[in-house]
């Protein structure tokens, strides 16, 4: 919210009912290494939470990852809540198993970026970086 000094802030979430983070732990593993703070929310969160974690935290985007089919309404609700909140400066990202043709519609919606399968830690790294706040000095 805003921009702030100190490293890059980024909530890692897995929204709805998937119970599958083995990935989302892998990318939460990948930032923190890259020198950002991350805060994992853990399984099973709702939209709600993931906004008010993200808030309360002043973090400054939301990576989510979803596996299972639902991602078309649980990245719309978390943008939607973000407008709500006036928090719609925090940038959404997110993976899994999403349809190419879903990804067009879910940006247009307000997501910045989608990695789907094969994308590798370097890269959401490196998007990470260039497309959310510089840190302090940078």
């Amino acid at each position: 919210m805003g921009v702030a000094a100190g490293p890059i802030r980024v909530v890692v979430a897995k929204p709805g009912l998937d119970g599958h983070d083995r990935g989302a732990k892998v990318i939460a593993r990948a930032l923190r290494d890259a020198g950002m703070e991350v805060i994992y929310t853990g399984l099973h969160q709702t939209p709600e939470q993931i906004v008010d974690t993200a808030i309360q935290e002043d973090a400054d985007a939301i990576g989510l990852s979803i596996l299972s089919g639902a991602h078309n309404t649980l990245f719309a609700r978390v943008i939607e809540l973000l407008v709500e909140r006036d928090a719609a400066d925090i940038k959404v990202f997110g993976g899994g198993i999403i349809p190419e043709a879903d990804i067009a519609p879910l940006k247009e919606k307000g997501v910045a970026e989608i990695f789907t399968p094969g994308a590798t830690t370097a890269s959401i790294v490196d998007w990470v970086n260039a497309n959310v706040r510089q840190p302090a000095g940078a």
